[in-house]
């Protein structure tokens, strides 16, 4: 049985402001403070504006630990065991992504910033070759991990009750045991958003 999301913030603005925050979000102006207060308002409802829908999983409702197994882009292979008892940000991701490629200075802030408190990341490339995924991570700056998941689809698979076929980026949350904490469908609606769902993680026993 899927998991039942806990929901947790809905804002609906006018046309104008969602043109505004998505010309933002576009131009590389990731970092919008007042997003992560509406989220953080916690209203019960499940909309960020301008960035697709934003869910916390109750920890009685997660299901159980998601296994899987992939390939690194220097061949070596990563699998959900070595994460066993840390928090890992999972995101889903594409080099041709304009999404992907605003987002990614976020993503790499956040891994640096909860590096200390054994936070993981790992990057799932949908499509890419070596070369064009290994490019798209110097420019950007990105040194987190990524599996390269075009030929065998099996880390997207092993989270297909997530994550949509083709729903791309998609940034997952999971928790200390394994199990789907949150997930951002979608860009990320500021970084303050994600910041908030990796703390807490964290802080779950």
């Amino acid at each position: 049985m899927n998991a039942a999301p806990r929901l947790r913030s809905r804002i609906l603005l006018p046309v104008a402001a969602l043109a505004a925050a998505t010309a933002l979000a576009l131009s590389g102006c990731t970092a919008n403070d007042s997003l992560a207060s509406q989220y953080r308002s916690g209203n019960g409802q499940n909309y960020i504006a301008g960035d697709g829908t934003v869910s916390e999983y109750a920890a009685g409702n997660r299901g159980e630990p998601v296994s899987f197994t992939g390939t690194l882009q220097d061949g070596s292979t990563v699998s959900s065991k070595q994460y066993a008892g840390k928090v890992l940000v999972v995101n889903f991701w594409y080099a041709g992504c304009p999404p992907c490629r605003v987002e990614a200075p976020d993503l790499q802030s956040l891994s640096q910033k909860y590096a200390a408190q054994g936070v993981e990341f790992l990057g799932v490339n949908l499509y890419d070759s070596v070369q064009t995924a290994e490019s798209f991570e110097k420019d950007k700056g990105v040194t987190y991990p990524s599996v390269l998941d075009r030929d065998t689809g099996s880390v997207l698979l092993a989270f297909s009750k997530t994550v949509p076929p083709k729903a791309t980026p998609t940034t997952l949350v999971v928790d200390k045991k394994g199990r789907v904490a949150a997930r951002i469908l979608g860009a990320l609606p500021g970084k303050g958003i994600l910041d908030s769902l990796i703390s807490d993680a964290v802080a779950e026993h």
